[in-house]
């Protein structure tokens, strides 16, 4: 550079190049700790007449036109030579801002979450724990691996091994402590309205919830009406509860022997949320009772599973529950993951439910109906739960004229 060697200045040219890389406009930069030789060198640069103090300020256009003097280059090559590259940290915080906003954005109006809008709470709460690691890319990684966890759930009674190697290709993903598996967990605990899990055997609870390592005697569907085809113990079971006008109910491991002989014995399912219910219908209609099935609340496995492999043949499959935070979250569920369609669920039908000068139990954490955009401000506004039990008489007349 013309002879001029930097290099006695490098204090000064680390304050540039810390300065020059924020992004923001500087006018004068201040250096302190210059030995003798570096105010010396600094002088002779600036063509001072005394020796600067140990701790100076210097204006940055009279520096820059000194080196563009000095060397015929300009200050921002010579930092960059002397120190390394400039950065603009600036910029590269805009960029990383706008990054996380997308990844948010993305989660937010991800299809799962539109489907169960209750997981909107779930997406809140990672919002604000922050990024992992400060890294947009590697927390949409995680996110995705554990949307692809919840769409495949609710499982059939699958060990956690097998839906961990099936999903995410490694067994051990959803092993206690792996960060995949506390988000699903705390998104199951926000879909079934439960609090995030604090020891083994909430987060066990939770799983066989979802249908993961359950016993696969004790998850049972309730039914009713239903004449299949099936050799299977099930089928027959089914067939001489309809024809004796009763109901029956199914372990998982008789709806997997019935669903392993694909059919499509049902062309329309009524699917209720209480056994009662179910109950009123068998009492009145007997052996005219159509093909029914009772989820008895959050659905077991061995209720999704029967009803996955219905709709996958054609059964085109109709839901009621009761109108509470709950029962919502419940019909979301399984409208989203079984592909059923509301029966008499919307805000119409929950207002005519309500009756007047009557309190009720409260409706509790309500969250969007993604079937009908009314019903969850109807609810909330009325703040009265109406039970699928109080309001049978609409659905059995539904069930006598089919």
């Amino acid at each position: 550079m013309n002879g001029f060697d930097p290099g006695p200045l490098l204090p000064l040219w680390q304050v540039v190049h810390q300065r020059l890389g924020s992004g923001r406009p500087v006018t004068r930069v201040r250096v302190s700790g210059l030995s003798d030789t570096a105010r010396v060198a600094l002088a002779d640069l600036l063509g001072l007449d005394r020796l600067p103090a140990p701790e100076a300020t210097v204006p940055l256009d009279r520096l820059e036109q000194a080196v563009r003097d000095v060397t015929g280059r300009d200050l921002r090559e010579l930092v960059a030579r002397s120190v390394g590259p400039i950065e603009d940290r600036a910029a590269r915080r805009a960029e990383h801002d706008r990054r996380r906003s997308e990844l948010w954005a993305w989660l937010e109006s991800h299809p799962s979450l539109l489907a169960q809008p209750s997981l909107t709470d779930w997406a809140g709460h990672l919002r604000r724990a922050g990024l992992v690691d400060g890294s947009p890319d590697r927390t949409r990684l995680l996110l995705e691996r554990c949307l692809a966890v919840l769409d495949a759930l609710p499982g059939d009674g699958m060990p956690l091994p097998v839906l961990a190697d099936r999903v995410l290709g490694d067994p051990h993903a959803l092993d206690e402590g792996h960060r995949v598996s506390t988000w699903v967990l705390r998104a199951l605990a926000c879909q079934f309205g439960l609090p995030a899990p604090d020891d083994a055997a909430t987060r066990r609870e939770l799983w066989e919830r979802a249908g993961v390592a359950c016993d696969a005697l004790s998850s049972t569907v309730l039914l009713a009406g239903l004449r299949p085809a099936s050799t299977s113990i099930a089928g027959r079971l089914l067939r001489m509860s309809a024809e004796r006008g009763e109901a029956a109910v199914l372990t998982l491991v008789q709806v997997r022997a019935l669903v392993a002989e694909p059919e499509r014995f049902v062309h329309d399912l009524r699917v209720v949320e209480n056994p009662s219910v179910l109950a009123l219908a068998v009492d009145r209609l007997g052996t005219r009772c159509p093909p029914m099935a009772c989820l008895a609340g959050w659905p077991s496995a061995a209720g999704m599973l029967l009803l996955r492999s219905m709709s996958t043949v054609g059964t085109r499959i109709h839901y009621h529950g009761d109108f509470d935070g709950d029962g919502v979250r419940i019909a979301a569920h399984v409208l989203a993951k079984v592909g059923a369609v509301p029966w008499r669920m919307s805000a119409r039908d929950y207002l005519a439910g309500l009756r007047p000068g009557v309190a009720g139990p409260s409706v509790g954490r309500v969250t969007a109906a993604p079937w009908d955009a009314e019903l969850a401000p109807a609810m909330q506004q009325a703040g009265i739960a109406v039970p699928e039990e109080s309001v049978t008489e609409p659905l059995l007349h539904d069930l006598e004229t089919l």
